[in-house]
Order: C-alpha cells, then structure tokens, then sequence
C-alpha cells in the first residue's frame, strides 16, 4: 500500500467513535486484547482524556484515499503510575481491518518509535500475546525484544494465554 496517502494526527473527541469501532473490530479474535466483550463510546471518554497529556498522546490514522477515514489509532499509554518511570510507556496500535496486512502496522510503528523521544520517552513495551505471531513479528522487525514472558496470566474462551513483553530502548 502507497503510505504517502496516510496522516498521524492528534485524535479529537470526534475520532472516538471510530477508535472504538476499530477497537471492537479486534476483541473477537482472542489474538490482541483481554477484553471480551465489546467497548462503547461512553465507557472510552476517561481513557481519552486521559490521553490529551502532551505524553501520553492518542493519535489517528487517517487515509486520503479513503476520504479521510480513520484507519487505526496508536497511543502511548503508561507503563507504571510512579514517577520513576514517565520515560516507559506502553504502545497501542490498531488498525482497521481494511488497512490490516498491508504493511501499514509497521509504518505506523515506526513512527511512533521516531516520535518517543521528543515526548521525553526513552523505552517502549509491547504487551503481545504469546499466540499472536504477526504482532510479535512486527515488534521484533521494529527493534523490540523479549523483556518478559509471563505463562498462562490471561484466560480467553477457556484457553490460558502467555503474555510476551517486549521492548525497545529508544534513546540510548
């Protein structure tokens, strides 16, 4: 796919409904959240303002060729609420299903690794299950390694799942 038709921008209370869109789009798969049952848009508007911080930003995908539909949305959530640890953040990225699968996750990935340190961020974790192979291989080819590997902490229609954290050093 032509990424010269994709912008990053801040997110707006208007985005919400489609962030929350793409977020349901993913829970029935069992492959990248805990969440099991749908989010609403109601349920989404703390942890949206939670993301108007100039360091924990909540960003949009949009496409130009798509009329300027959102496409995906990213955010840098933090990794532990003390002090000691701003500069770590969690990254979040999903993307729309008609946008998955076409190397766009790793544009926007990279992106979002070029843009951390401006923010004051020095390491981002990704918080991957250990079944879901295609995120685990887009955070590797993006610098990420295997922090931790926490067995069987999460429980998906029955099934016990890993949880694989990774994590990149972006400011040395």
């Amino acid at each position: 796919m032509n990424h010269s038709s994709l912008n990053l921008r801040l997110a707006t209370e208007h985005d919400l409904p489609a962030i929350v869109d793409i977020y349901n789009s993913i829970i029935p798969g069992r492959r990248v959240t805990a969440d099991l049952e749908p989010v609403t848009v109601e349920s989404r508007r703390a942890w949206f303002a939670a993301h108007q911080s100039p360091t924990r930003p909540l960003w949009v995908l949009v496409d130009s060729n798509a009329a300027n539909a959102v496409c995906g949305w990213a955010s840098f959530d933090s990794f532990y609420l003390r002090a000691a640890y701003d500069g770590t953040v969690m990254v979040a990225l999903y993307l729309a299903e008609s946008h998955r699968g076409v190397g766009i996750g790793g544009w926007l990935l990279a992106e979002l690794i070029a843009r951390a340190p401006a923010l004051g961020i020095h390491s981002l974790t990704g918080y991957i299950f250990g079944h879901n192979e295609p995120s685990l291989r887009l955070f590797k080819r993006h610098g990420f390694t295997q922090w931790a590997h926490l067995p069987r902490v999460a429980v998906l229609d029955d099934v016990e799942r890993d949880l694989i954290i990774l994590g990149r050093r972006v400011i040395a």
